[in-house]
């Protein structure tokens, strides 16, 4: 059963309440619900972690690693423009990583400084950006380990 971390970026625990024009109507807990049952649906242990500070995203990755975490899925929200200390820890931690975004960040014209340490990016589908992440990350998980039994 793989074991994914999903971290919500700077300003994502006021889903619903901020920008519904951008963000739309859906509120962070009713956001959990979904991703959560996704999550079940495909036998996913999934942990979702809120926090509005980069250096405590930061330390949650690293933990991810000593708990065993396989993946790690995370809208970057406000990090996505300037979370350079965030980039290097995903690219030192090394875990399989997708970032999500609920917008079009590039029809908003906004650069990910997070983007290049990612499998993938999905962006533009609302709250279904993250079912389609989650998807994708567990393919990623799943190629990785298929090389390795070809490897053993």
């Amino acid at each position: 059963m793989p074991k994914i971390l999903l971290i919500q970026g700077a300003n994502m625990v006021h889903l619903g309440k901020r920008e519904p024009q951008f963000y739309g109507t859906t509120t962070a807990r009713e956001l959990d619900a979904l991703v959560t049952g996704w999550a079940r649906e495909r036998g996913v242990t999934l942990e979702i972690y809120y926090t509005n500070v980069e250096g405590e995203a930061i330390n949650r990755i690293y933990r991810a690693l000593d708990e065993g975490f396989d993946g790690l899925l995370m809208n970057p929200a406000g990090f996505t423009h300037a979370g350079y200390a965030l980039r290097d820890c995903i690219k030192g931690a090394a875990l399989p990583y997708v970032e999500v975004h609920m917008t079009n960040v590039e029809k908003r014209e906004i650069k990910s400084v997070l983007g290049v340490a990612a499998e993938g990016v999905v962006a533009g589908f609302g709250t279904t950006s993250y079912r389609l992440g989650l998807d994708a990350l567990l393919d990623v998980l799943e190629r990785r380990r298929a090389a390795l039994r070809q490897l053993a």
